[in-house]
């Protein structure tokens, strides 16, 4: 393997972990996003049934 086609590998080898890292950001955030929807939901039904007992 020619040095020119070691830095080409290197790179490609560079823009895949970059990818994965993005990857990996993106699901934490989307994990935290949702968990977050969920809660907003679960305190709008439980004022909804405090709002019906009275």
């Amino acid at each position: 393997m020619t040095t020119p086609q070691k830095w080409m590998l290197f790179g490609v080898v560079k823009l895949a972990l970059l990818a994965v890292a993005v990857g990996v950001v993106f699901s934490i955030y989307g994990c935290n996003t949702v968990r977050g929807v969920g809660q907003d939901i679960e305190k709008a039904g439980e004022a909804i049934q405090r709002a019906g007992n009275k």
